[in-house]
């Protein structure tokens, strides 16, 4: 597996095994009152079949820092980013801004790029041409943890 870590995030290539999954019951687990489990099915599903669209541009990063718990992204958590999408006004991207990469909501307006933070602890960020700034790809997925 590769990884590259920076400051806010730690990046990972995903690396497919072909015939890997995990057990997977396709009966619906009921949130509110139980039910009899009637038809339970085994299957095996692969989470990379399920939220990775396209393998040779998907990667998984590492959310370090706050600035995002208003749209669900807790410090810790793993995000899929796509690097084939496009980027889009209100989409939440992985962006390189003057050699650090952060994720945050794309913002764009009158051919002006913010980058809006879900947090009002921290500053909304303009872009402006002395910024180092790319889009490096679009968030897809995060995944939790549940303790």
């Amino acid at each position: 597996m590769i990884t590259y870590k920076s400051q806010h995030l730690t990046f990972f290539m995903p690396e497919a095994i072909e015939g890997a999954g995990t057990n997977f019951f396709d009966t619906g687990i009921s949130a509110g009152f139980p039910s009899p489990a009637e038809d339970f099915k085994e299957q095996r599903l692969s989470l990379d079949d399920e939220l990775v669209k396209n393998k040779e541009a998907t990667f998984y990063a590492k959310v370090s820092g706050q600035s995002m718990i208003g749209a669900g992204l807790d410090d810790n958590d793993l995000l899929v980013i796509d690097r084939s999408l496009e980027p889009a006004n209100n989409k939440i991207a992985v962006c390189f801004l003057d050699g650090e990469f952060t994720v945050k909501r794309l913002r764009v307006s009158n051919g002006e790029v913010w980058l809006q933070p879900e947090n009002p602890n921290y500053p909304i960020i303009k872009i402006t041409e002395d910024n180092n700034f790319v889009i490096w790809g679009i968030v897809t997925n995060v995944i939790k943890k549940v303790y």
